[in-house]
């Protein structure tokens, strides 16, 4: 998929758009106003036909979940098969998420409780979560933050997140700010500019983080304004969210690109869910195309416990199963570490399978990926640096600065980040001489 329109997407834009010009399709603006969100549109755009009574039940649940689909996301979709379709699945509302089970939570992460100003979560000593927005160009049917979905009346104004910055501010244990929403490449160039700027300037943040969905669900808004604006405020990491080989396209490959080459380390955070991706297959091959395209797989995440999302659910049992089909049997960093985000604020717990078999006073039994069984010798005596908490007198090499490089003799000469241009002994007479007729 290019950035000229294929065939497919030229009849999709034409159902969308009576007259859609060339450059429509490439242009994000023009998907995020001809986003699909009644099931009739669904319906039109696609060609497919649901029941009367599927009609209805998908209407009940747009009402209290509103769907909002990118016309390049919804042209992924497989039309023959759209039930059984992994886009469809995370595009399309089901009845099913008004199957509320006495295990849903509307904030099941604490979110809310863990905000001392608004639009800050600060749960980690030193990192905070700053939601900069509350609109996606897609809503995710597995999404988290369910409760904020199409919450337009929401939109933090620049004086609301100017009272964000400012926390961050009198919080100097933080070091660590992520953008997240809704997907903060909703906002304008010019105030994600400003936005990025002023978090930078704090003196003790050292680096920014921004979780978006754009290069996915709108690939086109990754513009070369964008990009060049970004790469002006490193250090920047980008996190995105692939959860299946299909959503990788061309499109999708060009901007991962864009970022990459602006120097944008880039991550990826998947959701296991049921019916999508919870095959090891699957995550296999989306983390091999991933590490392709100079995206590190970051997280895998259980699907949380928020409202509507128990169809999405599997067992722990699964992600770890997928986790042994990956360790061993692809690139270290092409394996993501599982992770439960733990109910009432408690944050990520990695589980991963057990590669201890036992363990006794010097030898530690492990396995393998193969299931070959093998040991490791621990030291037969171990002295442990005695720490008392009293650093200065700590006799480790506790210098943390940046180290300096240094240079003697001529390689001084050679080197471009020293400024010295001659070298003379110390019994040089002529010096000498100097110093007498100084005196």
């Amino acid at each position: 998929m290019g950035t000229i329109y294929t065939a497919h997407q030229q009849e999709l834009a034409g159902v969308i758009d009576d007259a859609p010009s060339r450059s429509s399709w490439t242009d994000w603006k023009w998907h995020i106003k001809n986003r699909v969100t009644t099931v009739e549109d669904f319906e039109r755009v696609l060609g497919i036909r649901f029941s009367e009574t599927e009609r209805r039940a998908h209407k009940l649940t747009t009402a209290r979940f509103p769907m909002s689909v990118t016309p390049y996301y919804l042209s992924l979709i497989d039309v023959e098969d759209y039930a059984n379709d992994p886009v469809f699945l995370q595009a399309f509302p089901s009845p099913r998420e008004l199957e509320i089970s006495r295990h849903d939570m509307t904030d099941p992460l604490h979110e809310d409780s863990d905000s001392p100003v608004p639009g800050i979560t600060h749960r980690y000593p030193d990192r905070v979560l700053f939601h900069v927005s509350n609109l996606c160009s897609m809503y995710c049917r597995h999404c988290t933050r369910k409760r904020k979905v199409g919450d337009r009346d929401a939109i933090p104004t620049r004086a609301e997140l100017a009272a964000g910055i400012e926390y961050i501010r009198n919080t100097p244990q933080v070091r660590d700010v992520l953008l997240s929403g809704g997907d903060p490449f909703m906002l304008p160039d010019e105030t994600l500019d400003w936005l990025l700027g002023e978090v930078e300037r704090i003196p003790h943040v050292e680096v920014v983080r921004i979780g978006t969905r754009m290069p996915v669900v709108l690939p086109y808004r990754v513009t070369e304004d964008l990009v060049a604006m970004l790469r002006t405020h490193h250090p920047l990491w980008i996190n995105t969210h692939f959860n299946h080989p299909r959503e990788i396209t061309a499109s999708s490959r060009r901007a991962l690109a864009r970022l990459a080459d602006a120097g944008i380390p880039l991550g990826n955070q998947s959701v296991l869910l049921a019916g999508v991706n919870d095959c090891p297959r699957l995550i296999k091959t989306l983390n091999q195309k991933l590490v392709q395209n100079r995206v590190r797989p970051y997280y895998l995440y259980q699907c949380d416990l928020s409202e509507g999302l128990t169809h999405f659910r599997t067992p722990v049992g699964k992600g770890i199963e997928i986790l042994e089909s990956l360790r061993g049997h692809t690139s270290g960093f092409a394996v993501p570490t599982y992770v439960v985000d733990a109910p009432g604020g408690g944050g990520k717990i990695p589980v991963m399978p057990n590669y201890i078999v036992s363990w006794g006073a010097n030898k530690v039994v492990l396995r393998n990926y193969e299931g070959v069984i093998t040991t490791y010798a621990e030291p037969d005596s171990y002295e442990p640096n005695y720490c008392d908490r009293d650093c200065a007198a700590c006799n480790l090499t506790l210098k943390e600065d940046d180290g300096q490089e240094k240079a003697c003799g001529v390689e001084k000469l050679l080197m471009d980040w020293d400024d010295t241009v001659s070298l003379t002994p110390e019994d040089n007479e002529r010096l000498a001489r100097r110093d007498t007729d100084a005196a």
